[in-house]
């Protein structure tokens, strides 16, 4: 129980503590308020329509484009422009249609998704909420090439080219 001194004391602290609240702004307010109060970063309450795979620190970008990649509503590639100019990949959307976590890692339930996964530098790991990590596509070093696929491109677009020419 507690003494009168006590409850004299709490009815004064309750006082104090209106009048300094009705003396901030809303934006006070808010400062105020203990840490865990803030408002959630998305993705990372597990709500959304799909995963975020980041492959680069978004620190590293000014500006952001989301891209449908394959069929509608399946893939989204998040590109990012850096204050240089240059667009990079900062992290891929996934459908939850299109894969599912397991075991503190994502695993492709579609055809699209493996492609991605298998393009991917290392396996996207569990972060937080639909957050997982990975590493962008591995370094080609330079005596390697051109690699098997950048030949194929380069005759593809020869042939395309030719092709162009004859019409």
């Amino acid at each position: 129980m507690a003494t009168t001194k006590q409850r004299e004391a709490a009815r004064r602290n309750i006082k104090k503590a209106q009048a300094k609240w009705q003396s901030m702004s809303k934006r006070q307010h808010s400062l105020a308020q203990p840490e865990g109060r803030k408002r959630a970063k998305p993705g990372t309450q597990g709500e959304g329509e799909y995963y975020r795979v980041v492959v680069r620190p978004k620190e590293q970008f000014v500006t952001f484009r989301n891209q449908d990649v394959g069929d509608p509503g399946g893939l989204q590639r998040l590109a990012g422009k850096r204050s240089s100019g240059s667009w990079d990949t900062q992290a891929w959307l996934v459908s939850k249609d299109y894969a599912h976590p397991s075991n503190g890692k994502l695993v492709p339930d579609h055809k699209d998704a493996k492609d991605l996964f298998a393009k991917l530098g290392s396996q996207p790991k569990h972060e937080k909420g639909d957050v997982f990590a990975a590493k962008d596509r591995p370094n080609v070093p330079e005596k390697d090439k051109p690699t098997p696929s950048q030949k194929r491109a380069r005759q593809e677009n020869i042939k395309k080219a030719q092709a162009a020419q004859h019409e």
